[in-house]
């Protein structure tokens, strides 16, 4: 079901002249300083370190989507603290980058993707079977999306920045972990013969979707665990990642177990270059682990080869609204059924009814036409290809000549530290964008807010590695007669 999230459900922090992008021929790529005496602007470490208003709106928008205490207290339901913190951050982020003298927002090609396939949605709104649902659907969700989105791009600027997000989601999603683990461990909160589903609302309900975020999220605590400055944090971040572990097991989602073991080889692979004995611990401890599993689990996966297990019938159904989301693509593959209106779609000889698609591409190319396949591929395409340009700029910040181009400045220098952060962040976005892309196509989730958390933050380095490869404004050279006054001042 199409996640039907308002507000209440779910200052770019750089110094300096607008960043340049980067591009594939030399000429594009940030040079270094010309030989000129005139100083350099170095923005103030004061000015730096103070409270971005718009960040810490983002952060509070976050909490409330992954924690959602209006369902535990529904008094917060009509107090829209989530609408009214993301309109504060956006605020905040508007006026505080008009301070600064640069463009209103930043824009990135992911950003204009994004703005595309709302602009899609309403352009084929008309032609919807349903044209208010689907006005509704840009309205009442992707629309915030958007802005969310604009707000990321605009304050996940720095290093640190992006590790308190990354704490955040982490801590909120093994909450939840931590919930489901106990739902199911009590018995309560069970659906379809003891599977169990999220303990809060939106984007965590349903099972298939909570496994989703769970194997989402997993590679994020994962990333943290290895570069945790001290034990307690480590400690957490691996809790946090088994919690998670353990909710994609006891939600027994097919498609989160699929999920779950291309986005543990994706991290594994990376892992074991760098950290064979850690990889090693880990599988040991999966195997120790194996006999605590419950045997209703094995059941249901069982179903995957051998349909006469699934108990449900919920395999069958889910083959036939391919073949139904495909006969609607056929049916309107320009302009589709309308977003979000699938379920509505009741052509002669449907079999299932009111039911999603089931499979984020076939939804989009049902519900968009081939414009929203397009732009949902382009959409993956640049999450995948921002982790590439990372380490290409990282190469290049690195002072590594390449050939046509030109080492960074001595000023743009990464250090080791700072090389491991960006390969390692990169490695783990990787493996969470596999992870959801193979949950997803065993569900609709086209219009959730889990891929556009991913994309922002997968492009966050490469947009942060720009900033440090643009040189600093140039302030001109004082008159020859200031200097003299100033001197006698001094």
């Amino acid at each position: 079901m199409s996640e039907r999230l308002a507000f209440g459900y779910g200052t770019s922090g750089h110094s300096g002249g607008t960043p340049s992008r980067t591009g594939s021929g030399p000429s594009e790529w940030p040079q270094p300083p010309s030989n000129d005496t005139s100083p350099l602007v170095i923005p103030s470490t004061a000015r730096a370190e103070r409270t971005d208003w718009a960040f810490v709106g983002l952060m509070i928008f976050t909490g409330l989507l992954f924690f959602r205490p209006q369902d535990q207290i529904p008094a917060l339901e009509s107090l829209h603290l989530a609408e009214l913190s993301a309109l504060a951050a956006l605020v905040a982020m508007v006026f505080g980058r008009l301070g600064r003298g640069l463009p209103l927002i930043r824009v990135n090609p992911e950003l204009i993707g994004v703005v595309l396939m709302g602009l899609l949605i309403l352009l084929t709104a008309p032609f919807s079977i349903w044209p208010s649902g689907s006005i509704s659907t840009f309205t009442e969700i992707y629309s915030k999306i958007i802005l969310i989105f604009i707000l990321m791009v605009n304050t996940l600027t720095s290093r640190k920045r992006v590790d308190q997000f990354l704490w955040l989601i982490v801590i909120a999603s093994g909450y939840i972990a931590l919930r489901a683990v106990i739902d199911f461990a009590r018995g309560t909160n069970l659906v379809e013969n003891g599977r169990v589903r999220g303990s809060v609302g939106g984007i965590f309900k349903n099972p298939n979707d909570l496994a989703l975020n769970m194997v989402a999220m997993m590679p994020l605590a994962a990333s943290l665990a290895l570069r945790a400055l001290t034990a307690v944090r480590r400690v957490g971040a691996v809790f946090c990642a088994g919690l998670m572990l353990g909710a994609v097991i006891v939600s027994q989602s097919r498609s989160g177990t699929i999920g779950l073991i291309v986005m543990t080889l994706m991290l594994g692979g990376h892992l074991l270059r760098r950290k064979p004995a850690l990889v090693m611990a880990a599988v040991l401890a999966m195997f120790m682990a194996l006999p605590l599993i419950p045997s209703s689990y094995w059941h249901r996966l069982s179903s995957i080869t051998d349909q006469s297990q699934d108990d449900t019938g919920s395999r069958e159904a889910r083959q036939t609204l391919l073949r139904e989301s495909l006969a609607a693509f056929v049916a309107h593959p320009l302009t589709g059924v309308g977003a979000g209106q699938f379920k509505n779609y009741d052509p002669d000889g449907r079999e299932q009814p009111w039911r999603e698609s089931h499979n984020v591409v076939l939804q989009v190319a049902a519900e968009l036409g081939i414009g929203g396949v397009l732009l949902l591929f382009f959409l993956v395409g640049r999450a995948v290809l921002a982790g590439v340009q990372s380490r290409r700029l990282l190469r290049l910040a690195s002072g590594v000549r390449r050939r046509g181009r030109a080492a960074a400045p001595p000023a743009a220098a990464v250090t080791s530290e700072e090389a491991d952060w960006f390969m390692g962040h990169a490695a783990a976005m990787n493996a969470a964008l596999a992870g959801w892309f193979f949950c997803a196509l065993f569900a609709s989730v086209a219009y959730n807010w889990t891929f556009y958390y991913l994309l922002a933050l997968a492009t966050a380095p490469r947009e942060i590695l720009v900033d440090r490869l643009t040189p600093p404004r140039r302030r001109p050279p004082a008159p020859v007669g200031a200097v003299e006054l100033q001197g006698a001042r001094a």
